[in-house]
């Protein structure tokens, strides 16, 4: 799916999004899932290609036939294949979407939301030049949005975020470095801390904890992981170190949007505040994510993006909206309330597998039986 401008980060530039959809079938319903690891194995060891052969050829044959009655049964069937949390997360969270739809319920309510509405922030990829950056932040400001994230990089850094801040003196700021510097760019860090952010979001290694909690230890400003949670234990690990004072969830990081409810209830009972993220993806993927962002303990605005932010097109229906500023309403049908436009899906599409069994299918069996 095209994105409107190039998406640029410390580890790369993207112009389209690559991602894998799920579907479940059962009881005459469809649940649906999306996954978005990015097309090369950049943000994490993952990548949307590796991903699809997975679940093709080993992820879901494994459930076929089996009783799949709870999230937490679908997680331990596919607890014996290490890692691969992304892959996971595509049969997770079309598991949960149509897990609601059975029910009746809309997903972030079924999940214990505090009502539909989340609060969601900007974000400003890097740009051109400084000035093309300060009118994006003020256009952020003028929309509405209650903060702003600014990708950070090698040249694209401390000169940066002053100009910003210059213009912007009382905004609500953070950086996201995706894991671009080490425990030599020490000094760099203590700079940023003069300019009041409410964090710094990854700086380093994408698999590290000890450094992030040498690096928290010598600054004010909050370090916030990202990357570095991959699992509810990486997440316990990184609390007892105190490698961070804000933890991003994303479902697809995790394996689900199951593992993600247990992250963001373990930081609610450690006074760690969380938000939620998201890759780049459709409205399928997004779903999930505003479901989630809907729980206690997200105490700051959170990566969902309008429909229209990104993409002239998305392959999704329907698009996601603001229902205000600086927030997006869920949707009230049962389910996460999203769906691929079967058209837009078949244009667009470059692989597709279908996994069934019908000669082991049990009419008894559970009604979220696969």
């Amino acid at each position: 799916m095209p994105l409107k401008a190039p998406w640029r980060t410390a580890f790369g530039e993207e112009t389209t999004i690559d991602s894998i959809l799920v579907r479940l079938r059962g009881e005459g319903q469809d649940g649906w899932g999306e996954t978005a690891p990015y097309r090369l194995p950049q943000f994490s060891p993952e990548w949307a290609s590796g991903a699809f052969a997975l679940l093709r050829d080993v992820m879901a044959p494994a459930l076929i036939g089996k009783r799949i009655d709870s999230a937490e049964i679908l997680q331990e069937e596919l607890a014996p294949l290490k890692g691969n949390h992304f892959a996971k997360a595509g049969l997770d969270t079309a598991w949960w979407d149509l897990a609601a739809k059975l029910a009746g319920e809309p997903l972030w309510k079924m999940i214990g939301g505090k009502g539909p509405d989340a609060i969601v922030g900007a974000d400003i990829s890097v740009l051109d030049d400084l000035d093309e950056l300060v009118a994006a932040v003020g256009k952020t400001q003028e929309d509405g949005f209650q903060r702003t994230k600014l990708k950070f990089r090698r040249g694209w850094g401390l000169e940066m975020v002053a100009r910003v801040r210059e213009a912007f003196p009382d905004a609500v700021l953070h950086v996201d470095c995706n894991s671009a510097f080490t425990l030599d760019d020490i000094a760099m860090f203590r700079e940023l801390d003069r300019f009041g952010l409410a964090m710094i979001e990854q700086p380093l290694a994408y698999d590290d904890l000890i450094d992030h909690a040498r690096l928290q230890a010598e600054l004010k400003t909050p370090i916030c992981l990202d990357e570095s949670i991959t699992s509810l234990d990486r997440a316990r690990k990184a609390i007892d170190i105190g490698a961070c004072g804000w933890i991003n969830i994303k479902p697809g990081r995790v394996g689900g949007l199951t593992n993600a409810i247990a992250i963001h209830d373990l930081c609610a009972a450690h006074d760690i505040p969380c938000w939620i993220g998201g890759m780049l993806e459709s409205a399928v993927g997004q779903g999930p994510a505003l479901a989630l962002s809907t729980l206690s303990n997200v105490k700051y605005p959170c990566d969902i993006f309008p429909s229209d932010r990104l993409y002239q097109t998305d392959l999704s229906e329907p698009e996601i909206v603001l229902s205000g500023p600086g927030r997006i309403t869920a949707s009230d049908q049962p389910g996460h309330g999203f769906w691929p436009n079967s058209e837009r899906l078949t244009r667009v599409s470059r692989a597709y597998a279908a996994v069934s069994n019908k000669a082991r299918r049990d009419p008894s069996s559970s009604r979220l039986a696969l």
